[in-house]
């Protein structure tokens, strides 16, 4: 690594850069555990573990300034030698790590999508959010009232957990479906999340759109209902309806006054094609839709961000600071309501494109630089090898997705740290590496053949091929060879004692307001 590639700098340059207003990609390369427990506020989490499955995406262009953040162990290091020979021309690395960022009296965070779930909190402040308890809510169902409970989460999360009588709406077709689930202005609106953020960006957006109902965000969502002692629902299936043609009217006149206060532009493709050809700035096309209606047809090279979701963690989806956004959507409300939470959060170069797109189905995930193939197995012969008793299969999965299911006696290990795992593992005549696809269990075998003196090979498709032959998977018997340090989990997916994790959660997101004003980065605003 040559000086000219890599540049060292302290903690008051970067958080110079932080407020510069120029691109930048600030990249925290431990794994997301670690990440969550201490990290600066703009920091995105691309474990080294995982960095060629999540550059591409994150931070598409290549000479973009890229500061890489760790805990002064190397990571950084290692990560800039990847990133170097992938071609990115810009990085640097944050000298002393997050101890040199507080050593300097800056603010560090706990917790994962922090400026988001931030952003929530200075909107409920400043806009005075209305809002009621689970407890008000429940003596307000128990009395009749004329009320809707609109869920604001993608539909998986609801299914799993909700509030009685409640209709998933997420996020971003609240202002696009209200109208025709709650057609009379008596009915009382109830928005509702897990936790605080959806449910008061959710409420805040109906009330910005000028929806004649009351409306309030429930508060503390799902995670507050339970820990006031009500039973929530689950496996429920109440959706919003089709819009209607007077829904879909009032939600376009409504989003177009909502567009006219901020100043939110709509281009058309030949102005996209026009972004596309600029090198010298970041684009990121966000299709803020239903997953389902980006599948059956999207806008070539747009990437699945339902809108909701986008404002909750825009941090998992955009990774340079102040890029240009283009958000699609046919029907134009969801785009226009998305871009004015991304505004106020302080992205200025935000526009609206009216359009659906012919490119269909899902594409495939970016992968940085090239997947080595020559070293892969398929599952027909390592299932011979398993049979032989000649082969130890190390699954790189995440350990959420290695601990629900895996191949019969493959051990969990983390990427990055397979020179702690490996010499705890009973290592056999063959070390065959898997993962979810198998992609970043190609990447690895290099990095593993240095480890042991054993051939190295990796499952071709990793699990889902091994699944896709019906082949067995399994979840009892879990090896691990390395601490699960790679996921954060939520509250509710806490092994143990969830409502004690429930109610430090809540306690963690109400306290951010104080700390985003000693940090002093953010340039959040709102909507009067």
């Amino acid at each position: 690594m040559t000086g000219l590639a890599l540049r060292r700098l302290d903690a008051a340059a970067l958080r110079a850069m932080l407020l510069d207003g120029g691109e930048l990609a600030l990249l925290d390369v431990r794994e997301e555990r670690i990440f969550s427990e201490s990290h600066l506020l703009f920091a995105r989490s691309v474990p080294l573990s995982r960095l060629e499955l999540r550059m591409m995406r994150l931070v598409p262009r290549l000479t973009t300034r890229v500061v890489l953040v760790d805990a002064g162990d190397g990571l950084s290091e290692r990560a800039a030698r990847v990133l170097s020979s992938a071609g990115y021309s810009d990085l640097r690395i944050l000298d002393g790590g997050i101890a040199a960022w507080a050593a300097a009296g800056f603010e560090l965070f706990s917790g994962v999508n922090v400026p988001s779930k931030a952003f929530g909190e200075f909107v409920e402040h400043e806009r005075e959010t209305p809002s009621i308890s689970a407890q008000e809510l429940d003596a307000l169902m128990r009395a009749g009232t004329d009320m809707v409970v609109l869920d604001s989460r993608p539909f998986d999360e609801y299914s799993r957990v909700s509030i009685p009588t409640s209709v998933d709406v997420p996020g971003a077709e609240l202002v696009l479906r209200v109208h025709d689930i709650a057609p009379k202005p008596e009915t009382l609106v109830v928005v509702n999340c897990a936790g605080r953020t959806r449910s008061i960006i959710g409420a805040q957006s109906l009330i910005n759109a000028g929806v004649p109902n009351k409306v309030v965000a429930l508060r503390n969502g799902t995670m507050g209902w339970s820990l006031a002692g009500f039973r929530p629902d689950s496996g429920k299936n109440n959706r919003a309806p089709d819009v209607s043609h007077g829904g879909l009217a009032w939600a376009k006149s409504a989003a177009e006054r909502v567009a006219g206060k901020l100043g939110i532009r709509s281009i058309d493709e030949d102005i996209l094609a026009g972004f596309r050809a600029d090198a010298t700035k970041t684009l990121y096309v966000f299709d803020v839709r239903d997953p389902v209606e980006y599948a059956a047809g999207h806008v070539a090279g747009a990437v699945s961000a339902p809108g909701g979701q986008l404002v909750q963690a825009t941090d998992q989806y955009a990774g340079t600071l102040h890029a240009r956004i283009v958000l699609v959507d046919d029907k134009e409300a969801r785009a226009v309501m998305t871009a004015s939470w991304l505004r106020q959060m302080g992205w200025r170069d935000v526009f609206v494109l009216v359009a659906a797109g012919s490119e269909t189905g899902w594409p495939e995930n970016p992968v940085l630089g090239d997947v080595p193939r020559a070293a892969e197995i398929d599952s027909a012969a390592l299932a011979g090898l398993l049979a032989r008793e000649a082969a130890t299969v190390v699954d790189l999965s995440l350990s959420r997705d290695y601990v629900g299911t895996h191949i019969p006696g493959a051990w969990f290990a983390i990427r990055s740290r397979l020179d702690r795992a490996l010499p705890k593992i009973p290592l056999r005549a063959t070390v065959v590496l898997t993962s979810e696809d198998g992609v970043l269990a190609a990447l690895a075998v290099a990095e593993a053949s240095a480890l042991t003196g054993l051939p190295v090979r990796s499952l071709q498709g990793g699990n889902a091929a091994w699944r896709a032959a019906g082949r067995a998977l399994t979840k009892d018997n879990a090896r691990m060879a390395d601490e699960p340090i790679d996921a954060w989990l939520k509250p509710y997916e806490r092994p143990d004692g969830a409502k004690q994790a429930m109610a430090d959660y809540l306690a963690w997101e109400t306290d951010l307001l104080p700390r985003i004003a000693r940090d002093g980065c953010a340039k959040f605003s709102v909507l009067q």
